[in-house]
């Protein structure tokens, strides 16, 4: 005998598309992802940049990775995905490679953190290099988070 209920057989889900986007785990991490990363941009910057080797990199990849971030945030909003399998190989993989260099930049701010410490600066310095890099190691989670979350998914 047949069955005459629906079928059974799984469905891909479907990716989000407009304000979806901000009610969807892991794509709801975009938006914190962007406001982090644009704090410590805005923290290092403020810092004069002191450590310009260390900092330089910091803020290259904050700065890389909200516009990014942005890009990739506006494409979902506007559904430019259109629900392709692609799409989330892409964003695991962008999230992982971000998560791995946000990691890298935010030892390299708590490294300039620990040497503005002792520096005859102002210590104004010291106290905005230290919320940057609170802010590095939050964004650094949120890109784990959003690239396992989709693997997961």
């Amino acid at each position: 005998m047949a069955s005459v209920g629906p079928s059974t057989a799984s469905t891909p889900p479907t990716l989000p598309s407009g304000p979806a986007v901000f009610k969807t785990i892991p794509y709801a991490f975009i938006l914190p992802e962007i406001v982090c990363g644009t704090w410590v941009w805005i923290f290092v910057a403020a810092t004069s940049v002191s450590l310009p080797l260390l900092q330089g990199w910091v803020m290259y990849v904050s700065l890389t990775s909200c516009l990014i971030s942005l890009l990739l945030l506006l494409s979902y909003l506007l559904g430019l995905h259109r629900n392709s399998e692609n799409w989330k190989v892409l964003d695991s993989l962008y999230h992982g490679a971000t998560a791995i260099l946000y990691l890298s930049a935010a030892v390299l701010q708590a490294n300039a953190t620990i040497t503005s410490e002792f520096r005859p600066s102002s210590p104004l310095y010291y106290q905005l290099n230290c919320v940057a890099s609170f802010f590095a190691f939050l964004t650094t989670f949120l890109y784990i988070l959003h690239a396992f979350s989709i693997y997961y998914q």
